[in-house]
């Protein structure tokens, strides 16, 4: 059975990224590996937070971005999704931003993603905060998803 990815606002942002610096190209590249050559080993799934995130965004290939998404389901959120945000928040795993990380977080928490897939080093794929959110998870009793980068799902 194919495991299920997350795939959080900076994937498409990355895949589509034009910035010259080495880590910002190095991050497209692994983006673009991995879409195009391990996607279809998962069943992906996305939210209207990363439509919401990326239709708000200001930058180029904006629509090529949205256009990256569009055919991936989309995960309903739900008052049980809010409360676990809350969680998040009050307990300081997450930036008080209820419509970002925190969001992210528990929506594949809930719904039971194998991945969350993310370019986001500082809250989510950081080693040093999963000690913490897997407590906070084990205390609401949800799965905890592995919190990963392209990179790092590129190979057998």
């Amino acid at each position: 059975m194919k495991q299920k990815i997350y795939v959080e606002t900076t994937i498409p942002s990355f895949f589509y990224e034009t910035r010259p610096e080495p880590d910002m190209v190095a991050r497209r590249e692994w983006t673009n590996v991995w879409w195009k050559e391990y996607r279809e080993k998962y069943i992906l799934v996305t939210s209207m937070a990363v439509v919401d995130e990326l239709s708000k965004g200001n930058f180029p290939n904006k629509n090529q971005c949205l256009d990256f998404i569009k055919d991936i389901p989309i995960l309903p959120i739900t008052t049980e999704i809010t409360d676990i945000v809350q969680f998040y928040i009050q307990h300081k795993a997450m930036p008080k931003d209820v419509l970002g990380d925190a969001l992210h977080l528990a929506l594949a928490s809930f719904y039971k993603c194998d991945f969350l897939l993310t370019w986001n080093c500082k809250n989510l794929a950081n080693a040093n905060k999963f000690t913490q959110i897997r407590r906070l998870n084990g205390v609401l009793g949800i799965f905890v998803p592995i919190l990963t980068t392209p990179l790092e799902l590129i190979g057998d």
